[in-house]
Protein backbone atom coordinates (compact mmCIF):
# COMPACT_ATOMS: atom_id res chain seq x y z
CA UNK A 1 0.00 0.00 0.00
CA UNK A 2 1.24 3.47 -0.90
CA UNK A 3 -0.12 6.69 0.66
CA UNK A 4 0.84 10.08 -0.78
CA UNK A 5 0.25 13.27 1.18
CA UNK A 6 -1.70 15.90 -0.77
CA UNK A 7 -1.73 18.67 1.84
CA UNK A 8 -4.01 19.44 4.75
CA UNK A 9 -6.24 16.31 5.10
CA UNK A 10 -5.71 15.16 1.53
CA UNK A 11 -4.14 11.84 0.61
CA UNK A 12 -3.94 9.46 -2.34
CA UNK A 13 -4.10 5.80 -1.30
CA UNK A 14 -2.89 3.14 -3.75
CA UNK A 15 -3.81 -0.42 -2.79
CA UNK A 16 -3.80 -3.91 -4.25
CA UNK A 17 -7.48 -3.40 -5.06
CA UNK A 18 -7.59 0.17 -6.38
CA UNK A 19 -6.83 3.78 -5.45
CA UNK A 20 -8.70 6.30 -3.31
CA UNK A 21 -8.46 10.09 -3.53
CA UNK A 22 -9.26 11.59 -0.12
CA UNK A 23 -10.25 15.21 0.63
CA UNK A 24 -8.31 16.96 -2.17
CA UNK A 25 -8.04 20.73 -1.60
CA UNK A 26 -5.91 23.50 -3.08
CA UNK A 27 -8.04 26.43 -1.96
CA UNK A 28 -8.24 29.11 -0.89
CA UNK A 29 -11.35 28.20 1.11
CA UNK A 30 -13.65 29.85 3.66
CA UNK A 31 -13.98 33.13 1.77
CA UNK A 32 -10.33 33.16 0.76
CA UNK A 33 -8.97 32.66 4.28
CA UNK A 34 -7.51 29.14 4.36
CA UNK A 35 -4.67 27.76 2.25
CA UNK A 36 -3.09 24.32 2.80
CA UNK A 37 0.22 24.49 4.70
CA UNK A 38 2.70 23.97 3.12
CA UNK A 39 1.87 24.96 -0.48
CA UNK A 40 0.56 21.93 -2.40
CA UNK A 41 0.07 23.40 -5.87
CA UNK A 42 3.15 21.61 -7.25
CA UNK A 43 1.60 18.14 -6.96
CA UNK A 44 0.56 16.10 -10.01
CA UNK A 45 -3.16 16.66 -9.54
CA UNK A 46 -3.99 15.11 -12.91
CA UNK A 47 -2.53 11.82 -11.70
CA UNK A 48 -4.32 11.86 -8.37
CA UNK A 49 -7.62 12.86 -9.94
CA UNK A 50 -7.68 9.62 -11.93
CA UNK A 51 -8.28 7.50 -8.83
CA UNK A 52 -10.73 4.63 -8.67
CA UNK A 53 -12.61 6.13 -5.72
CA UNK A 54 -13.21 9.59 -4.27
CA UNK A 55 -13.76 9.99 -0.52
CA UNK A 56 -14.91 13.34 0.87
CA UNK A 57 -14.98 13.01 4.66
CA UNK A 58 -17.39 15.92 5.24
CA UNK A 59 -18.58 19.11 3.58
CA UNK A 60 -16.19 21.62 5.18
CA UNK A 61 -14.54 23.45 2.31
CA UNK A 62 -11.04 22.65 3.57
CA UNK A 63 -11.94 19.03 2.71
CA UNK A 64 -14.23 19.55 -0.29
CA UNK A 65 -12.91 21.76 -3.11
CA UNK A 66 -15.37 21.80 -6.04
CA UNK A 67 -13.09 23.96 -8.21
CA UNK A 68 -10.20 21.49 -7.92
CA UNK A 69 -12.53 18.56 -8.57
CA UNK A 70 -13.96 20.23 -11.70
CA UNK A 71 -10.42 20.54 -13.09
CA UNK A 72 -8.91 17.21 -12.18
CA UNK A 73 -11.46 14.60 -11.00
CA UNK A 74 -13.59 12.85 -13.66
CA UNK A 75 -17.33 12.85 -13.06
CA UNK A 76 -17.40 9.08 -13.54
CA UNK A 77 -15.36 8.36 -10.40
CA UNK A 78 -17.01 6.20 -7.74
CA UNK A 79 -17.72 8.30 -4.63
CA UNK A 80 -17.63 6.71 -1.16
CA UNK A 81 -20.41 8.63 0.59
CA UNK A 82 -20.53 8.63 4.43
CA UNK A 83 -23.93 7.76 5.88
CA UNK A 84 -24.99 11.09 7.36
CA UNK A 85 -28.43 11.89 8.83
CA UNK A 86 -29.07 14.60 6.23
CA UNK A 87 -28.20 14.50 2.53
CA UNK A 88 -26.33 17.82 2.32
CA UNK A 89 -22.98 16.31 1.26
CA UNK A 90 -24.68 14.11 -1.31
CA UNK A 91 -26.49 17.11 -2.78
CA UNK A 92 -23.22 19.12 -2.84
CA UNK A 93 -21.53 16.32 -4.79
CA UNK A 94 -24.42 15.91 -7.21
CA UNK A 95 -24.49 19.67 -7.79
CA UNK A 96 -20.97 19.49 -9.27
CA UNK A 97 -21.81 16.41 -11.36
CA UNK A 98 -20.80 13.40 -9.24
CA UNK A 99 -23.59 10.82 -9.50
CA UNK A 100 -21.66 7.54 -9.33
CA UNK A 101 -22.21 7.25 -5.59
CA UNK A 102 -21.45 4.28 -3.35
CA UNK A 103 -23.75 4.60 -0.35
CA UNK A 104 -21.70 3.29 2.56
CA UNK A 105 -23.25 2.13 5.83
CA UNK A 106 -21.91 3.42 9.12
CA UNK A 107 -19.17 1.14 10.39
CA UNK A 108 -19.90 -1.62 7.85
CA UNK A 109 -16.95 -2.86 5.75
CA UNK A 110 -17.21 -2.90 1.96
CA UNK A 111 -15.04 -5.08 -0.28
CA UNK A 112 -13.90 -4.32 -3.82
CA UNK A 113 -11.70 -7.27 -4.74
CA UNK A 114 -8.56 -7.05 -2.61
CA UNK A 115 -9.62 -3.66 -1.25
CA UNK A 116 -11.65 -3.50 1.96
CA UNK A 117 -12.84 -0.13 3.27
CA UNK A 118 -15.05 1.13 6.08
CA UNK A 119 -16.43 4.63 6.56
CA UNK A 120 -17.33 5.55 10.14
CA UNK A 121 -19.41 8.75 10.37
CA UNK A 122 -20.21 10.84 13.43
CA UNK A 123 -23.63 12.46 13.57
CA UNK A 124 -23.92 14.71 16.61
CA UNK A 125 -24.76 18.43 16.12
CA UNK A 126 -21.27 19.42 17.21
CA UNK A 127 -19.48 17.07 14.80
CA UNK A 128 -18.21 19.45 12.13
CA UNK A 129 -21.03 20.49 9.82
CA UNK A 130 -23.26 17.83 11.43
CA UNK A 131 -20.91 15.10 10.42
CA UNK A 132 -17.27 14.12 10.35
CA UNK A 133 -16.04 10.71 9.29
CA UNK A 134 -13.03 8.44 9.20
CA UNK A 135 -11.85 5.95 6.58
CA UNK A 136 -10.38 2.52 7.35
CA UNK A 137 -8.50 0.76 4.54
CA UNK A 138 -7.05 -2.76 4.30
CA UNK A 139 -5.80 -4.57 1.19
CA UNK A 140 -4.05 -7.59 2.71
CA UNK A 141 -0.62 -5.96 2.49
CA UNK A 142 -1.32 -3.24 5.06
CA UNK A 143 -4.04 -1.53 7.08
CA UNK A 144 -4.43 2.19 7.80
CA UNK A 145 -6.85 4.49 9.61
CA UNK A 146 -7.48 7.94 8.16
CA UNK A 147 -9.26 9.45 11.17
CA UNK A 148 -9.21 12.92 9.64
CA UNK A 149 -11.03 15.56 11.78
CA UNK A 150 -13.35 13.06 13.42
CA UNK A 151 -13.39 12.25 17.13
CA UNK A 152 -15.00 8.80 17.29
CA UNK A 153 -16.58 7.63 20.52
CA UNK A 154 -16.65 3.86 19.95
CA UNK A 155 -13.00 3.09 19.27
CA UNK A 156 -13.44 -0.62 19.96
CA UNK A 157 -15.90 -0.94 17.08
CA UNK A 158 -13.76 1.26 14.83
CA UNK A 159 -10.63 -0.79 15.51
CA UNK A 160 -12.59 -4.02 15.03
CA UNK A 161 -12.10 -3.45 11.28
CA UNK A 162 -8.38 -4.25 11.62
CA UNK A 163 -5.36 -3.17 13.60
CA UNK A 164 -3.96 -0.13 11.71
CA UNK A 165 -0.24 -0.03 11.14
CA UNK A 166 -0.35 3.63 10.09
CA UNK A 167 -2.59 6.21 11.73
CA UNK A 168 -3.39 9.59 10.14
CA UNK A 169 -5.11 12.08 12.42
CA UNK A 170 -5.88 15.75 13.00
CA UNK A 171 -3.72 17.50 15.59
CA UNK A 172 -4.32 21.18 14.75
CA UNK A 173 -7.60 22.88 15.59
CA UNK A 174 -10.17 24.27 13.19
CA UNK A 175 -11.88 26.90 15.28
CA UNK A 176 -12.11 30.67 15.65
CA UNK A 177 -11.70 30.78 19.44
CA UNK A 178 -10.18 32.88 20.91
CA UNK A 179 -8.71 34.82 17.97
CA UNK A 180 -11.78 36.78 16.88
CA UNK A 181 -13.21 37.42 20.35
CA UNK A 182 -13.48 40.79 22.06
CA UNK A 183 -11.01 39.97 24.85
CA UNK A 184 -7.96 41.60 26.46
CA UNK A 185 -4.74 40.47 24.79
CA UNK A 186 -3.43 38.62 27.85
CA UNK A 187 -6.72 36.71 28.09
CA UNK A 188 -6.47 35.73 24.42
CA UNK A 189 -2.95 34.46 24.97
CA UNK A 190 -4.00 32.42 27.98
CA UNK A 191 -7.08 30.96 26.28
CA UNK A 192 -5.05 30.14 23.15
CA UNK A 193 -2.52 28.18 25.18
CA UNK A 194 -5.31 26.30 26.99
CA UNK A 195 -6.89 25.47 23.63
CA UNK A 196 -3.59 24.22 22.17
CA UNK A 197 -2.99 22.11 25.26
CA UNK A 198 -6.50 20.64 25.05
CA UNK A 199 -6.01 19.79 21.36
CA UNK A 200 -2.69 18.10 22.10
CA UNK A 201 -4.29 16.18 24.95
CA UNK A 202 -7.13 14.97 22.74
CA UNK A 203 -4.78 13.92 19.94
CA UNK A 204 -2.60 12.00 22.40
CA UNK A 205 -5.67 10.27 23.82
CA UNK A 206 -6.46 8.85 20.40
CA UNK A 207 -2.85 8.00 19.58
CA UNK A 208 -2.58 6.00 22.79
CA UNK A 209 -5.94 4.25 22.27
CA UNK A 210 -5.39 3.42 18.59
CA UNK A 211 -1.83 2.33 19.41
CA UNK A 212 -0.69 2.16 15.80
CA UNK A 213 3.02 1.66 15.24
CA UNK A 214 3.29 4.64 12.88
CA UNK A 215 1.60 8.04 13.41
CA UNK A 216 1.17 10.83 10.85
CA UNK A 217 -0.24 14.18 12.09
CA UNK A 218 -2.24 15.97 9.39
CA UNK A 219 -5.45 17.95 8.71
CA UNK A 220 -3.91 21.31 9.44
CA UNK A 221 -2.69 23.77 10.30
CA UNK A 222 -4.28 26.30 7.93
CA UNK A 223 -2.14 28.95 6.27
CA UNK A 224 -3.65 32.46 6.56
CA UNK A 225 -2.49 34.75 3.74
CA UNK A 226 -5.05 37.56 4.01
CA UNK A 227 -3.30 40.62 5.41
CA UNK A 228 -5.69 41.01 8.34
CA UNK A 229 -5.39 37.33 9.33
CA UNK A 230 -1.68 36.76 8.69
CA UNK A 231 -0.79 37.31 12.37
CA UNK A 232 -2.88 34.27 13.37
CA UNK A 233 -0.69 31.69 11.66
CA UNK A 234 0.69 29.02 13.96
CA UNK A 235 0.72 30.15 17.58
CA UNK A 236 0.27 33.73 16.35
CA UNK A 237 2.71 36.61 16.11
CA UNK A 238 1.43 37.65 19.55
CA UNK A 239 0.95 34.15 21.00
CA UNK A 240 -2.83 34.31 20.72
CA UNK A 241 -3.54 31.61 18.10
CA UNK A 242 -4.09 27.86 18.35
CA UNK A 243 -2.65 26.21 15.24
CA UNK A 244 -0.03 23.56 16.02
CA UNK A 245 2.04 22.42 13.03
CA UNK A 246 3.21 18.90 12.26
CA UNK A 247 6.74 19.35 13.60
CA UNK A 248 5.58 20.99 16.83
CA UNK A 249 3.14 18.17 17.52
CA UNK A 250 5.69 15.47 16.78
CA UNK A 251 8.02 17.05 19.34
CA UNK A 252 5.18 17.06 21.88
CA UNK A 253 4.41 13.41 21.11
CA UNK A 254 8.07 12.47 21.48
CA UNK A 255 8.17 13.97 24.97
CA UNK A 256 5.13 11.95 26.09
CA UNK A 257 5.75 8.74 24.10
CA UNK A 258 9.46 8.63 23.27
CA UNK A 259 9.16 5.20 21.62
CA UNK A 260 6.25 6.21 19.37
CA UNK A 261 7.19 6.43 15.69
CA UNK A 262 5.94 9.71 14.21
CA UNK A 263 6.50 11.25 10.79
CA UNK A 264 5.94 14.57 9.03
CA UNK A 265 3.16 14.08 6.48
CA UNK A 266 3.32 16.90 3.94
CA UNK A 267 2.40 17.45 0.31
CA UNK A 268 4.51 14.93 -1.58
CA UNK A 269 5.26 12.62 1.36
CA UNK A 270 5.06 8.99 0.18
CA UNK A 271 4.45 6.24 2.74
CA UNK A 272 4.90 2.66 1.54
CA UNK A 273 3.65 -0.22 3.69
CA UNK A 274 4.08 -3.92 2.98
CA UNK A 275 3.86 -6.78 5.45
CA UNK A 276 4.92 -4.69 8.42
CA UNK A 277 7.74 -2.86 6.63
CA UNK A 278 7.56 0.92 6.06
CA UNK A 279 9.43 3.50 4.02
CA UNK A 280 8.75 7.26 4.08
CA UNK A 281 10.13 9.52 1.35
CA UNK A 282 9.46 13.06 0.14
CA UNK A 283 8.89 13.79 -3.55
CA UNK A 284 7.88 17.47 -3.65
CA UNK A 285 10.27 19.24 -1.24
CA UNK A 286 13.92 18.76 -0.34
CA UNK A 287 14.92 18.24 3.30
CA UNK A 288 16.40 21.75 3.35
CA UNK A 289 13.16 23.24 2.03
CA UNK A 290 11.13 21.40 4.66
CA UNK A 291 13.44 22.59 7.44
CA UNK A 292 13.02 26.16 6.24
CA UNK A 293 9.22 25.82 6.09
CA UNK A 294 9.12 24.89 9.77
CA UNK A 295 12.21 26.54 11.24
CA UNK A 296 11.90 29.84 9.36
CA UNK A 297 8.11 29.68 9.19
CA UNK A 298 7.30 33.39 9.20
CA UNK A 299 9.61 34.09 6.26
CA UNK A 300 8.04 31.22 4.33
CA UNK A 301 4.54 32.45 5.17
CA UNK A 302 5.42 36.00 4.14
CA UNK A 303 6.62 34.76 0.75
CA UNK A 304 3.40 32.81 0.30
CA UNK A 305 1.33 35.85 1.33
CA UNK A 306 3.14 38.22 -1.04
CA UNK A 307 2.87 35.88 -4.03
CA UNK A 308 -0.75 34.72 -3.70
CA UNK A 309 -2.86 37.83 -3.23
CA UNK A 310 -4.30 37.32 -6.72
CA UNK A 311 -6.04 34.16 -5.46
CA UNK A 312 -7.61 36.12 -2.64
CA UNK A 313 -8.76 38.87 -4.99
CA UNK A 314 -10.20 36.26 -7.36
CA UNK A 315 -12.26 34.78 -4.53
CA UNK A 316 -13.52 38.21 -3.48
CA UNK A 317 -14.66 38.87 -7.05
CA UNK A 318 -17.01 35.87 -6.86
CA UNK A 319 -18.97 37.21 -3.88
CA UNK A 320 -22.53 38.41 -4.28
CA UNK A 321 -23.42 42.09 -4.42
CA UNK A 322 -24.16 43.52 -0.99
CA UNK A 323 -27.88 43.61 -0.24
CA UNK A 324 -29.42 46.85 1.10
CA UNK A 325 -30.08 46.60 4.86
CA UNK A 326 -33.86 46.32 4.56
CA UNK A 327 -33.62 43.57 1.92
CA UNK A 328 -31.04 41.68 3.95
CA UNK A 329 -33.19 41.84 7.09
CA UNK A 330 -36.26 40.69 5.16
CA UNK A 331 -34.35 37.78 3.58
CA UNK A 332 -32.95 36.56 6.91
CA UNK A 333 -36.29 37.01 8.65
CA UNK A 334 -38.15 35.00 6.00
CA UNK A 335 -35.51 32.26 6.11
CA UNK A 336 -34.77 31.98 9.83
CA UNK A 337 -38.05 32.58 11.65
CA UNK A 338 -39.74 29.36 10.43
CA UNK A 339 -36.63 27.47 11.56
CA UNK A 340 -36.64 29.18 14.95
CA UNK A 341 -40.26 28.17 15.50
CA UNK A 342 -39.25 24.53 14.96
CA UNK A 343 -36.17 24.80 17.18
CA UNK A 344 -37.66 24.72 20.68
CA UNK A 345 -34.69 23.00 22.34
CA UNK A 346 -32.21 25.29 20.61
CA UNK A 347 -34.21 28.41 21.51
CA UNK A 348 -34.35 27.39 25.15
CA UNK A 349 -30.67 26.49 25.09
CA UNK A 350 -29.65 29.89 23.70
CA UNK A 351 -32.06 31.56 26.07
CA UNK A 352 -31.49 35.18 25.05
CA UNK A 353 -31.08 37.80 22.34
CA UNK A 354 -28.15 37.73 19.90
CA UNK A 355 -27.03 40.82 18.00
CA UNK A 356 -25.67 40.85 14.43
CA UNK A 357 -24.05 43.97 12.98
CA UNK A 358 -23.80 43.26 9.24
CA UNK A 359 -22.53 46.26 7.33
CA UNK A 360 -25.23 48.91 7.75
CA UNK A 361 -27.73 46.42 9.17
CA UNK A 362 -28.02 46.16 12.96
CA UNK A 363 -30.35 43.29 13.82
CA UNK A 364 -31.07 40.80 16.58
CA UNK A 365 -32.30 37.24 16.76
CA UNK A 366 -34.63 36.97 19.72
CA UNK A 367 -34.39 33.25 20.43
CA UNK A 368 -37.01 33.06 23.21
CA UNK A 369 -39.57 34.75 20.93
CA UNK A 370 -38.37 33.14 17.67
CA UNK A 371 -38.10 36.57 16.01
CA UNK A 372 -35.62 38.37 13.74
CA UNK A 373 -35.84 42.17 13.92
CA UNK A 374 -33.84 45.37 14.07
CA UNK A 375 -31.72 46.02 17.15
CA UNK A 376 -33.55 48.19 19.71
CA UNK A 377 -31.09 48.69 22.56
CA UNK A 378 -31.60 45.07 23.59
CA UNK A 379 -29.58 43.34 26.29
CA UNK A 380 -27.69 40.72 24.33
CA UNK A 381 -25.80 37.58 25.32
CA UNK A 382 -23.70 37.49 22.11
CA UNK A 383 -22.86 40.17 19.56
CA UNK A 384 -21.33 39.61 16.13
CA UNK A 385 -19.85 41.98 13.56
CA UNK A 386 -19.78 40.36 10.09
CA UNK A 387 -18.92 41.82 6.65
CA UNK A 388 -22.03 42.37 4.57
CA UNK A 389 -20.62 40.72 1.44
CA UNK A 390 -20.11 37.42 3.30
CA UNK A 391 -23.70 37.42 4.50
CA UNK A 392 -25.03 38.51 1.10
CA UNK A 393 -23.14 35.65 -0.53
CA UNK A 394 -24.50 33.10 1.94
CA UNK A 395 -28.02 34.39 1.30
CA UNK A 396 -27.52 34.15 -2.47
CA UNK A 397 -26.07 30.63 -2.16
CA UNK A 398 -28.66 29.57 0.43
CA UNK A 399 -25.72 28.33 2.51
CA UNK A 400 -27.16 26.30 5.36
CA UNK A 401 -24.03 26.36 7.56
CA UNK A 402 -23.02 29.89 8.56
CA UNK A 403 -21.25 28.66 11.66
CA UNK A 404 -18.53 27.11 9.56
CA UNK A 405 -18.63 28.97 6.25
CA UNK A 406 -18.31 32.41 7.90
CA UNK A 407 -16.86 31.65 11.31
CA UNK A 408 -14.01 29.46 10.04
CA UNK A 409 -13.09 32.29 7.68
CA UNK A 410 -12.28 34.32 10.83
CA UNK A 411 -13.43 37.41 8.92
CA UNK A 412 -15.70 38.56 11.75
CA UNK A 413 -15.63 39.70 15.37
CA UNK A 414 -17.64 38.45 18.33
CA UNK A 415 -18.18 39.09 22.01
CA UNK A 416 -20.32 37.40 24.65
CA UNK A 417 -21.55 38.09 28.15
CA UNK A 418 -21.15 34.56 29.52
CA UNK A 419 -19.90 31.12 28.63
CA UNK A 420 -19.72 29.54 25.19
CA UNK A 421 -23.21 28.61 23.97
CA UNK A 422 -23.17 25.44 21.88
CA UNK A 423 -26.86 25.82 21.01
CA UNK A 424 -26.20 29.13 19.23
CA UNK A 425 -23.37 27.67 17.16
CA UNK A 426 -25.56 24.67 16.35
CA UNK A 427 -28.43 26.86 15.12
CA UNK A 428 -26.10 28.74 12.78
CA UNK A 429 -25.00 25.46 11.17
CA UNK A 430 -28.59 24.17 10.87
CA UNK A 431 -30.23 26.66 8.54
CA UNK A 432 -32.45 24.15 6.80
CA UNK A 433 -35.63 22.37 7.87
CA UNK A 434 -34.00 18.93 7.60
CA UNK A 435 -31.11 19.94 9.82
CA UNK A 436 -33.24 21.68 12.43
CA UNK A 437 -35.58 18.71 12.70
CA UNK A 438 -32.69 16.25 12.94
CA UNK A 439 -30.96 18.24 15.67
CA UNK A 440 -34.13 18.81 17.66
CA UNK A 441 -34.80 15.06 17.57
CA UNK A 442 -31.18 14.35 18.49
CA UNK A 443 -31.39 16.57 21.56
CA UNK A 444 -34.72 15.00 22.54
CA UNK A 445 -33.11 11.55 22.49
CA UNK A 446 -30.21 12.61 24.70
CA UNK A 447 -32.19 12.49 27.97
CA UNK A 448 -29.80 10.25 29.81
CA UNK A 449 -31.15 6.80 30.57
CA UNK A 450 -27.81 5.01 30.84
CA UNK A 451 -26.47 3.34 33.93
CA UNK A 452 -24.26 5.18 36.37
CA UNK A 453 -20.56 4.40 36.74
CA UNK A 454 -18.15 4.95 39.61
CA UNK A 455 -15.24 7.30 38.98
CA UNK A 456 -13.15 7.63 42.10
CA UNK A 457 -15.39 8.78 44.94
CA UNK A 458 -18.19 9.79 42.58
CA UNK A 459 -21.08 8.02 40.92
CA UNK A 460 -21.81 9.72 37.57
CA UNK A 461 -23.91 8.98 34.51
CA UNK A 462 -21.81 6.82 32.24
CA UNK A 463 -22.32 8.86 29.06
CA UNK A 464 -20.95 12.38 28.64
CA UNK A 465 -23.80 14.93 28.27
CA UNK A 466 -21.89 16.62 25.44
CA UNK A 467 -21.33 13.91 22.80
CA UNK A 468 -22.09 10.67 24.66
CA UNK A 469 -18.51 9.50 25.18
CA UNK A 470 -18.06 6.71 27.73
CA UNK A 471 -16.82 8.57 30.81
CA UNK A 472 -15.29 5.41 32.28
CA UNK A 473 -12.77 5.74 29.42
CA UNK A 474 -12.57 9.49 28.85
CA UNK A 475 -13.39 10.98 32.27
CA UNK A 476 -10.97 12.27 34.92
CA UNK A 477 -11.87 13.89 38.25
CA UNK A 478 -9.75 16.45 40.08
CA UNK A 479 -10.98 18.56 43.02
CA UNK A 480 -14.61 17.69 42.33
CA UNK A 481 -14.40 18.69 38.64
CA UNK A 482 -14.96 16.06 35.96
CA UNK A 483 -13.17 16.55 32.63
CA UNK A 484 -14.05 14.56 29.51
CA UNK A 485 -10.77 14.23 27.60
CA UNK A 486 -12.38 14.07 24.15
CA UNK A 487 -13.25 17.78 24.01
CA UNK A 488 -12.03 19.00 27.41
CA UNK A 489 -15.54 19.80 28.64
CA UNK A 490 -15.84 20.15 32.43
CA UNK A 491 -18.54 19.70 35.11
CA UNK A 492 -18.78 20.66 38.76
CA UNK A 493 -19.92 17.37 40.23
CA UNK A 494 -21.36 18.80 43.44
CA UNK A 495 -23.92 20.84 41.49
CA UNK A 496 -23.96 18.88 38.20
CA UNK A 497 -23.40 22.18 36.36
CA UNK A 498 -21.47 22.25 33.10
CA UNK A 499 -18.53 24.66 33.38
CA UNK A 500 -17.87 24.79 29.63
CA UNK A 501 -21.21 25.69 28.07
CA UNK A 502 -24.73 26.65 29.01
CA UNK A 503 -26.93 23.61 29.61
CA UNK A 504 -25.65 20.03 29.49
CA UNK A 505 -25.91 19.21 33.24
CA UNK A 506 -24.58 15.91 34.52
CA UNK A 507 -26.08 13.45 36.99
CA UNK A 508 -23.60 12.87 39.81
CA UNK A 509 -23.42 12.05 43.51
CA UNK A 510 -20.79 10.95 45.97
CA UNK A 511 -20.55 7.18 46.34
CA UNK A 512 -21.06 7.37 50.12
CA UNK A 513 -24.26 9.39 49.64
CA UNK A 514 -25.57 6.93 47.08
CA UNK A 515 -24.85 4.01 49.41
CA UNK A 516 -26.59 5.79 52.27
CA UNK A 517 -29.70 6.41 50.14
CA UNK A 518 -29.72 2.77 49.07
CA UNK A 519 -29.39 1.57 52.65
CA UNK A 520 -32.13 3.82 53.99
CA UNK A 521 -34.66 3.42 51.16
CA UNK A 522 -37.55 1.20 52.32
CA UNK A 523 -38.02 -2.02 50.37
CA UNK A 524 -40.98 -2.09 48.01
Amino acid sequence: MRITGLGHAGMFIETAGGSILCDPVIGPTFFGSWFPFPDNRGLDWQKYGNADFLYISHRHRDHFDPALMERFVPKSIRVLLPEYPTDDLEQDLRAVGYDNIVFTQAGVPLEFGDLKVMVTPLRAPSDGPIGDSSLSVDDGTASILNQNDSHPLDLEKLLGFSKPEAYFTQVSGAIWWPMVYDLPQDAKQNFAKLKRDAQNKRAMYYIEKVDAEHVFPMAGPPMFLREELFKYNGYGLDGDAIFTDQRQFLQHMKELRPDQKGYEFLPGTVVELNGGEISVTQTLYTDAEIDRIFDDKWSYLAEQRDSRQDEIRAEEATRAAVLPPDEMLAAIKEWWEPLLRRARTIRNGVGGVVRFRIGELDMVVDFPKAKVREYADDECIYWYTIPADLVSTNIADREIDWSNSIFLSMQFEVGRSGKFNEFLTTFLKCLSRDRIEYVENWYAEQTDQTEDAQLGDWLVQRRCPHLRADLTKTGKIEDGVLTCSLHDWKWDLASGKCLTSQGHPIRASRVEDALYREATTPAA
